[in-house]
């Protein structure tokens, strides 16, 4: 045998060698990597016990060469240290759903208007000469309250009185001493300010449930934080063509030294009103893509939503016509975190 041939010899059998270390080291490293190859030695057989490794309380035997106990095969959370399946209960307040009498109400602006308001005009034309009143005095019918001179240039007349056909409190003087009067120029605007009213104005889609007698909450500028009592006295029998208003006006139930004519105020007059019917707070319902929702309590204090249908309303309570009964516990704090079924806890 040559030397050539041995150098091939040698050659073939380092590399022979080298493909057996690494095909050693691949099996060492997959064997490592299999289950059960612990560092207490092989895997386990089928006749291990793997009860004892298993989730469960562990207290129970095994049977059959390793069959596992029913203990390891409860589920998560069944056992006495385990973490519970049940929600939170969610902390609301509740209003039982009560008969009620609930009132529907518009809110328009007015004025206080002194009952009687009547302008005093002179007889003739002329010049103002003596006006005898202010604004504030008192005045009965039949005063004399001004003199009016009727003289033309060349001419001399007497004076001629401006008398006053009620009585009253002069609300305006328009004019002064001095000034050029027509049989058309009113010299005083007397009112009756012991017996005062609210005019107002109440809009078309609301003209056919004004009447005499509704009964409306005034507040005025004024005097904030003060609710006044009035009764409509007057309805005027054709809406205005221009604003589509119907006229109408209040008087108050009592009459207050504090109010005075002129004063702004705000009506809340009340349109439509509904006795013994179920009411619940107006805060209670939910609209949920154009449906009106609340939630019940039951008597295992769990959730329920309930689709309701609403009558009249105003700002404090709504009238449900369907959907609930008389009883039924209402949600009116906390509804908005609720969901069907969920627990709750009821607090005061």
């Amino acid at each position: 045998m040559n030397k050539k041939t041995k150098a091939s010899k040698w050659v073939t059998l380092l590399l022979l060698s080298i493909i057996a270390i690494f095909v050693v080291l691949i099996g060492f490293s997959w064997w490592k990597r299999s289950p059960g190859a612990g560092a207490g030695g092989p895997p386990a057989s089928s006749g291990g016990t793997v009860g004892a490794q298993s989730s469960g309380s562990g207290s129970g035997s095994q049977t059959g060469g390793g069959t596992q106990t029913s203990g390891a095969q409860r589920m998560p959370g069944a056992g006495t240290g385990g973490q519970g399946q049940s929600r939170n209960a969610t902390t609301v307040r509740v209003t039982p759903v009560v008969l009620g009498t609930i009132e529907n109400s518009v809110v328009i602006n007015g004025d206080v208007l002194a009952r009687t308001q009547v302008s005093i005009y002179p007889t003739v034309a002329g010049k103002l000469t003596e006006v005898r009143f202010q604004v504030g005095d008192t005045v009965r019918k039949g005063d004399v309250v001004a003199m009016v001179d009727p003289s033309k240039p060349g001419e001399v007349y007497s004076h001629s009185p401006v008398v006053s056909t009620v009585s009253g409190t002069i609300l305006d003087a328009p004019v002064n001493s001095g000034d050029t009067l027509t049989v058309q120029t009113p010299v005083y605007v007397i009112g009756d300010i012991t017996s005062l009213l609210v005019e107002t104005f109440v809009p078309e889609r609301f003209s056919t449930a004004a009447r005499k007698g509704l009964t409306a909450e005034v507040s005025l500028e004024a005097l904030p934080g003060t609710l006044f009592n009035t009764v409509v006295d007057e309805v005027s029998p054709v809406l205005d063509p221009a604003s589509r208003t119907l006229k109408i006006r209040l008087r108050f139930t009592q009459q207050d030294p504090r109010i005075r004519a002129g004063m702004f105020a705000t009506v809340s007059l009340v349109t439509n009103t509904r006795t013994d019917v179920p009411v619940i707070p107006r805060g209670a319902v939910i609209n949920t893509y154009g449906s009106w929702i609340v939630f019940i309590v039951n008597e295992r204090n769990v959730a329920a939503r309930r689709e309701i249908f609403l009558g009249l309303e105003n700002e404090q309570f709504i009238e449900v016509i369907s959907g609930l009964a008389v009883g039924d516990r209402v949600v009116t704090a906390g509804q908005n975190f609720l969901s069907d079924n969920d627990p709750v806890r009821i607090v005061q």
